[in-house]
C-alpha cells in the first residue's frame, strides 16, 4: 500500500508499505477516504520537529482522517463493511492517574496517530489502508463527504477550547490567529453564543478569506497596531480571549487585550519552549490563563455537530489532493497566503 512518510525536515517521500492484515478481536480494518494536514504535520514537514518531539525514524503523518470500513474483527459490533467512520486519533490507556480522573486526552501512555513522541514513533493515517481499535471510530451518514467527517478531529480541538472557556453566551470574544483552527474555535464559538468574535490576523489573503466567515470584526495586526492598542485601555475589551497562533507576541497581546476577569485560552502551541508573558497585567487584573490541548469526549460531539450541520466548515476546506500528490499538497498546505485546510484524498 502507499503511505506519505517523513524521513526529516523536508524530506516527504511516496513509499510502498506491507498491507496491514486482518483486524484482530477489537479491530476494524479501514481503507483511506480523507485526512487533512494539520499544523503539526506540517511542522515535522518543514523542521522535522514538532516542539521536543523529532522525527528518529521514518513517520507516517497525518491524524484527521475519515474512511471506510473493509473488514471487522470477531468480537466488533455496531460497524459493518460498507460504513464510513470518522476516527479518533487519541487511544488513551484509560488506567493511568490522567485517564482514571477523567481527562484520557492527557494520558500519560497515551497512543496518538502520526506522533514522534514516542520511540519507536506511533505512524500516522495517511496511508492507503490501515488497521485501528474499534472503539476509535464513529460511524458518520453514507453519504458526508469525507472531507467534513476528517474534520471531526481539529473541530474535538476547538470544543475543547470553548468547553475549557465556559459560557460564551452574551461574552465578546478575541481570537487571536485566522488559520484553520482560529476558523474553527470562531465557528465554535459563535454556536456557543458569544456575542461578538474579533479575529486577528497578520496575513492579507487570509483577512481576505476571514471576511467571508460570520466575524464581525476581523483586524490586521501588524497595520493596525492602534485599533490593537485601543483594546488594553480600560483594563481589557474582550471577555475572553482564544490564543491560536502559537505566536508569543500574540499571546501577550491577548492577555492585555482581555478584561478584568477575563480569560486566556492558548489554544496554538508556540514553537519555542519558554516564551515572556507579561505577568504583572494578568495577576493584577485576575485574568486566567488556560491551556487548551486536544479533546476527549469532544470527538463525539464534534462528529455529531458535523454530520448534522450544526456547523457549517465548508467555507473552511480550500484545498484538495490525491494521496499520489502529497508533496504538492504540503506545500500548499504550508503557504498561510495561499491555503487554509488542506486535505489528501484516496
Amino acid at each position: 500500500m502507499l503511505a506519505t512518510v517523513i524521513h526529516g525536515a523536508k524530506d516527504l517521500r511516496l513509499e510502498e508499505r506491507p498491507e496491514p492484515g486482518a483486524p484482530a478481536d477489537h479491530q476494524v480494518l479501514l481503507r483511506f477516504g480523507a485526512g487533512g494536514i494539520c499544523g503539526s504535520d506540517l511542522s515535522y514537514f518543514n523542521k522535522g520537529r514538532v516542539g521536543d518531539f523529532m522525527v528518529r525514524e521514518p513517520l507516517c503523518l497525518g491524524h484527521e482522517f475519515a474512511g471506510e470500513v473493509i473488514a471487522t474483527g470477531a468480537a466488533v459490533t455496531g460497524l459493518k463493511p460498507g460504513d464510513r467512520v470518522a476516527v479518533n486519533p487519541n487511544h488513551p490507556c484509560r488506567v493511568c492517574r490522567a485517564c482514571v480522573a477523567g481527562k484520557g486526552h492527557l494520558c500519560y501512555k497515551m497512543n496518538f496517530f502520526g506522533s514522534a513522541a514516542v520511540y519507536p514513533h506511533i505512524q500516522g493515517v495517511f496511508r492507503e489502508t490501515l488497521l485501528v481499535d474499534a472503539a476509535q471510530c464513529h460511524r458518520v451518514p453514507r453519504l458526508i463527504d469525507f472531507r467534513i467527517a476528517a474534520m471531526a478531529e481539529p473541530m474535538a480541538v476547538s470544543l475543547h477550547a470553548i468547553q475549557r472557556a465556559g459560557s460564551l453566551v452574551g461574552k465578546d470574544v478575541l481570537i487571536t490567529g485566522g488559520g484553520p483552527i482560529g476558523c474553527l474555535v470562531m465557528l465554535a464559538a459563535r454556536h456557543a453564543g458569544a456575542r461578538s468574535i474579533t479575529v486577528t490576523e497578520v496575513s492579507d489573503k487570509a483577512i481576505d478569506r476571514l471576511r467571508q466567515l460570520p466575524i464581525d470584526e476581523v483586524v490586521h495586526s501588524l497595520t493596525d497596531q492602534a485599533q490593537v492598542e485601543r483594546w488594553y485601555e480600560n483594563k481589557g475589551r474582550f471577555d475572553l480571549s482564544f490564543e491560536c497562533s502559537g505566536n508569543p507576541q500574540a499571546l501577550a497581546s491577548a492577555i492585555r487585550a482581555t478584561a478584568s476577569g477575563g480569560k486566556v485560552v492558548i489554544v496554538g502551541m508556540p514553537g519555542v519552549p519558554e516564551v515572556p508573558l507579561p505577568v504583572n497585567p494578568f495577576v493584577a487584573r485576575e485574568v486566567d490563563l488556560v491551556g487548551s490541548f486536544r479533546f476527549d469526549g469532544e470527538f463525539a460531539q464534534a462528529v455529531d455537530v458535523l454530520t448534522r450541520g450544526a456547523i457549517d466548515v465548508s467555507a473552511v476546506l480550500t484545498h484538495s489532493f490525491p494521496l499520489r500528490a502529497a508533496q504538492e499538497a504540503f506545500m500548499v498546505a504550508s503557504d498561510r497566503d495561499q491555503s487554509l485546510k488542506v486535505h489528501l484524498l484516496a
